[in-house]
């Protein structure tokens, strides 16, 4: 199956390397534990540029981006944007996980089993794919977004520490 082609801006591509080096201890206590496929055989990108944005972690082959947020998050103009950031790449087909710095450097065994299980119910869902609700030409897609729900759901209920 061919690889679905992302846009981006070239011009993220300066910023995207200057983030990879000057990355937060958080960003990479996560990337020594991504590289090389040692989660599952993945291969992850860690400062991706994908379409406006930079994707702190991207996986390809999963559609999976990972993002680390710090205390600015918290603030309402932050976290605004990282709602439109997540919407425009949840339209691109990327579902996000959001984590805490605090818990990648208190819990990365956590976060590690969250990644995990995101994986493994995606894994599931290629293997056996939920039906399409209707045939009509209306319903495109509606048996990814039903995925991606279903796939939100089951994070949220075994790991109470991913952001919403």
């Amino acid at each position: 199956m061919r690889r679905k082609v992302i846009p981006y801006n070239p011009i993220l591509k300066q910023l995207a390397r200057n983030l990879r080096n000057n990355s937060t201890q958080s960003e990479i206590k996560l990337w020594l534990s991504l590289k090389d496929r040692q989660m599952m055989g993945y291969d992850f990108h860690r400062q991706k540029p994908v379409d406006n944005y930079i994707l702190d972690f991207f996986c390809h082959e999963l559609m999976l981006g990972i993002e680390l947020d710090g205390f600015t998050h918290h603030f309402e103009e932050v976290y605004e944007k990282d709602k439109k950031k997540e919407e425009r790449l949840n339209e691109l087909g990327i579902t996000v996980l959001r984590f805490n710095d605090s818990d990648v450097m208190n819990n990365l065994t956590g976060v590690w089993r969250t990644i995990e299980t995101w994986i493994l119910e995606f894994e599931k869902i290629q293997t056996h794919p939920v039906p399409l609700l209707a045939e009509h030409p209306s319903q495109e897609g509606i048996s990814s977004q039903i995925q991606g729900d279903y796939l939100t759901v089951l994070i949220k209920k075994h790991s109470p520490n991913v952001n919403d």
